[in-house]
């Protein structure tokens, strides 16, 4: 499998409440989260596309995709990608991720067209990373059935999903040792959230002397 197998969606669509405005417009060292995520997609060689938006973002050119069920949280962006990709597996990214490094999404990649896996989902200090994870287009019927029911958890609605289908869930930070992507940070450092002014600071900050995506 190649690149051309997978494509890469953002999903765009949250409320943003702790942040107090729409998270995918707030600028990281200049660059909207957005364009930031965006970037990462392309650069290992995606089509990327947007899931749910509430308002444009100034200079975005990537197709933006409505939730088929908006309001739903982040397993409405994951319906809408399956729904309508044209490739086997998809690679989702919650906008809120700018420290995610392009060498760890590539390897990702890598691992899901390798293994076949319905879903291939790293776990850093032992806890899921749904919204940074590579998924097969065979799992939208079950996620389209949970949030038909109400039912919006993410892993919930994904281990339904699977039924006999084998996932994935490997820990970052004990293949990350093993120096299979170059790294300027952390694992925990990687996958935090930009939920908050404060956590906006902090990856700033993190960034100020490593140039990245």
């Amino acid at each position: 499998m190649s690149a051309m197998d997978a494509e890469g969606w953002v999903l765009a669509g949250g409320r943003s409440l702790r942040m107090g405005r729409n998270k995918a417009k707030v600028e990281l060292a200049g660059v909207p989260l957005l364009e930031r995520m965006l970037g990462k997609l392309s650069k290992i060689g995606l089509r990327a596309r947007i899931a749910g938006m509430r308002e444009p973002v100034e200079g975005i050119a990537a197709e933006v995709v409505s939730d088929l069920h908006p309001d739903c949280g982040p397993l409405s962006g994951l319906e809408t990608a399956l729904s309508r990709s044209e490739t086997p597996l998809v690679m989702m990214l919650g906008v809120d991720l700018p420290l995610i490094e392009t060498g760890f999404l590539m390897w990702m990649l890598g691992r899901a067209q390798v293994t076949g896996a319905a879903a291939t989902i790293p776990r850093v200090l032992g806890q899921p990373q749904p919204l940074c994870a590579v998924y097969h287009r065979e799992l939208l019927g079950g996620i389209t059935r949970a949030l038909d029911s109400g039912d919006y958890k993410t892993m919930t609605a994904v281990e339904n999903a699977a039924t006999e289908a084998r996932l994935d869930l490997f820990e970052v930070e004990r293949i990350a040792v093993t120096g299979v992507w170059d790294s300027a940070f952390s694992a925990h450092c990687q996958f935090m959230n930009c939920n908050t002014r404060e956590d906006v600071a902090t990856a700033t900050a993190l960034l100020a002397g490593t140039p990245m995506l």
